[in-house]
């Protein structure tokens, strides 16, 4: 497993170590070692999984302070754009975000701890999304970010005609807004 840093300190890219032979690939999707080995001691506690059809978006999301999550991202099935956003106020780079393109050919995985909001887009049909979390979902204080925020300026990768939004994701105030807990 290579753990690769990003532009956010704190935000790592996760590249497993595949088997390939003539009836397909093996590799570890996780490992307490070498996850421990790289500084990241958390414990996760819950799997979580989703489908989503082409252009479904679902972010951007994080919970606050004493349920924060810390989360481990990755694509079983189809292809994603996967956006994390620093909301750590103390942090040089507060406001700034990594979009990654996580797919099932990349087996690329993305380590977000808490005090980010988190959300991705599917690039195609029947996409499979899974994640572990450090903590558990308490919607009382889960609290987002609008997906096209000006200030944040990400590039999704799709056409914003194209993107499927719950009713919740809508309405989810602007950045400047945000009075972040971390």
């Amino acid at each position: 497993m290579n753990f690769i840093k990003t532009k956010i300190k704190d935000l790592l890219i996760v590249e497993p170590k595949i088997w390939k032979d003539d009836r397909g690939y093996f590799y570890e999707s996780y490992s307490k070692r070498n996850f421990d080995e790289a500084g990241i001691a958390d414990s996760f506690v819950q799997d979580n999984q989703s489908l989503s059809q082409k252009g479904t978006l679902r972010g951007l999301h994080a919970q606050s302070a004493e349920h924060a999550q810390g989360k481990l991202v990755r694509v079983i099935k189809g292809r994603v754009i996967d956006v994390a956003v620093d909301i750590r106020k103390s942090s040089e780079t507060y406001g700034q975000h990594v979009a990654l393109e996580l797919s099932e050919e990349n087996h690329l995985m993305l380590w977000i701890p808490p005090g980010f909001l988190h959300g991705f887009v599917t690039l195609v049909d029947d996409t499979i999304f899974t994640y572990k979390v450090t903590n558990q979902y308490n919607k009382n204080s889960e609290f987002g970010v609008v997906w096209n925020d000006h200030d944040l300026n990400i590039d999704w990768g799709i056409a914003a005609n194209e993107i499927i939004l719950s009713e919740k994701d809508k309405v989810l105030p602007l950045f400047k807004d945000l009075d972040s807990p971390f």
